[in-house]
């Protein structure tokens, strides 16, 4: 999103030496101010737009040049978590195009701004898609598909331009219709999950050396508590599995939970602790955890909070407290991610249509930022966030 006159010779020669250095200075200070950038795809039709920002060393964001970044498919409003990913070496963007049934990936420059790759944007493999899984050059797609038909999880080769093609064999179809809230692999690699939503099931597979997924024994698996949306493996322990529950039983209200699942090895559950464990507030959806592995933060889509919980060893849950949003009016918060440096927590806001940030605190706590919350491009359905 994101000249002086002449009046003298050698007065503008010596003014524009002047000048020069000092936009030089000024440019230079400007981009080593400039920590990594916030990315959100905004869902935008017909054509779909991601915008970028720039990331400033307090925590404050500031949109990027010539934001936001036109993707090439078309967007739809059908929240989902990852709906936009990084790519493992860090080079790409990746996402979904709901409205077109496709995938977009761009290039990350230098500078933060993104083109899309040649080839991009790819048939998604079903119906509308909702959700990326990144692991090293295997994407998988999780496909809503329609009252028809046309969902599943398909999974993709990413080579080193940027180029999707199909894995041969790696198709898994699910019965229409479905919800799909996420799918996401262990940080292994070798587990791949998927949440549907609206029949409250949680598929498990093992993922294979050709790149293909096998259901494990037993999935799906039912979830404790209705509606499993967001899902997130703790980073440092591929067998702790969290999964979000936007309410305690069908058709109730607060308090959301988040599960707690330790997965064996053949890729079945098991509780965790007292598993689930309560948010206090109403529809925990969207899940975030710290590259540390020491806590996880559930975005409550019905009360604009965010909570924190500590993880223990045996990942084991613990409430330090909630955060509510500023800006949402109370209702509307709807993705979240937090930076490498598990400083500051950014969520997206749909009822301000801004990006909210907050400091992670000592103990895990958050706090809003003075400078929150960061306006998005009027019009936006945004949900998908990624932070470099």
């Amino acid at each position: 999103m994101h000249p002086l006159r002449r009046i003298a010779a050698l007065a503008a020669i010596a003014g524009l030496a002047l000048a020069g250095s000092l936009a030089s200075a000024h440019g230079a200070l400007a981009r080593s101010d400039v920590s990594g950038h916030v990315y959100v795809n905004l869902n935008s039709s017909p054509v779909n737009t991601v915008a970028a920002f720039d990331r400033h060393p307090d925590g404050s964001l500031t949109p990027t040049a010539d934001s936001p970044f036109v993707i090439g498919g078309s967007g739809a409003s059908v929240p989902s978590q990852g709906a936009l990913q990084l790519s493992s070496d860090g080079r790409f963007l990746l996402a979904v195009d709901a409205g077109s049934n496709q995938i977009s990936v761009l290039f990350i420059k230098g500078d933060g701004s993104l083109r899309p790759v040649s080839g991009s944007p790819v048939w998604s493999g079903g119906i509308e898609p909702v959700s990326i899984a990144v692991h090293g050059d295997e994407i998988v797609v999780g496909n809503d598909g329609n009252a028809s038909g046309g969902a599943n999880y398909t999974a993709f080769h990413l080579n080193a331009g940027g180029r999707l093609s199909p894995i041969p064999g790696a198709t898994f179809a699910l019965p229409a219709p479905t919800t799909v809230g996420d799918v996401l692999f262990s940080p292994d690699g070798t587990h791949l999950i998927g949440t549907r939503v609206d029949s409250s099931l949680i598929d498990s597979f093992i993922v294979n050396p050709d790149g293909s997924f096998s259901p494990a024994g037993g999935s799906p698996f039912t979830p404790q508590g209705y509606g499993p949306f967001g899902s997130k493996f703790r980073p440092t322990d591929s067998s702790q599995l969290y999964v979000s529950n936007a309410h305690n039983a069908a058709g109730g209200a607060a308090p959301g939970t988040v599960s707690a699942f330790g997965v064996a090895s053949d890729g079945a559950f098991s509780s965790i602790g007292a598993s689930p464990y309560p948010t206090d507030q109403t529809a925990a959806c969207w899940i975030e955890i710290s590259h540390s592995g020491q806590y996880l933060y559930a975005v409550n889509t019905g009360s604009s909070s965010v909570t924190s919980f500590s993880i223990a060893s045996d990942g084991t849950l613990d409430l330090i407290g909630n955060a509510t949003l500023t800006g949402s009016g109370n209702l509307g918060a709807l993705d979240a991610g937090i930076d490498p440096t598990d400083s500051f927590l950014y969520v997206v806001e749909r009822g301000a249509n801004a990006v909210a940030g907050l400091q992670v605190n000592a103990d895990g706590s958050l706090t809003e930022l003075s400078t929150s919350p960061t306006p998005l491009p009027a019009g936006s359905v945004a949900f998908g966030i990624v932070v470099n």
